[in-house]
């Protein structure tokens, strides 16, 4: 497996995120795609949820969407990663994070798929505001690295 082989592919896009049709690799026998939903929920004090807002440092996300996905492929020896995640609003119904991961095997895909969900949600800097039927509610994000 050549380094040129190898591709990392990540990006912020305004609104819902849609599954893409990874590229074919001969040497991938282990593909992974997780594609998160926003589920319907209800509060009692705040009626139906309606959609999620996401919000970003946009410039920092991205590097750190790049540097969590370079690490999952060396650390897993995977041959392709591809994150997209939301800005803006996600309906529920629709997606916010697609992460896609091939590699030669099934088991290393399955792990760093876990792995950079993990990762991003503990570090990137991006936040989720929760629109309900009465009122709003902010949860709990990445605190901002000054030096990243």
């Amino acid at each position: 497996m050549s380094t040129e082989d190898k591709s990392v592919d990540v990006s912020l896009v305004n609104g819902p995120v849609n599954y893409e049709e990874p590229p074919f690799y001969r040497q991938g026998g282990g593909e992974n795609a997780f594609l998160g939903r926003t589920r319907h929920e209800e509060s009692a004090s705040h009626g139906i949820l309606k959609l999620l807002r996401y919000e970003a440092k946009e410039s920092m996300a991205t590097k750190m969407l790049q540097q969590i996905a370079q690490e999952a492929m060396d650390r897993h020896q995977l041959l392709f990663v591809r994150i997209r995640h939301s800005v803006g609003e996600v309906p529920v119904g629709d997606a916010s994070v697609l992460v896609q991961v091939i590699g030669i095997h099934r088991k290393e895909t399955f792990e760093a798929t876990a792995e950079i969900m993990d990762r991003l949600k503990k570090k990137v800097p991006i936040w989720k505001q929760e629109v309900w039927e009465s009122g709003a509610t902010w949860k709990d994000g990445s605190v901002v690295d000054p030096s990243a």
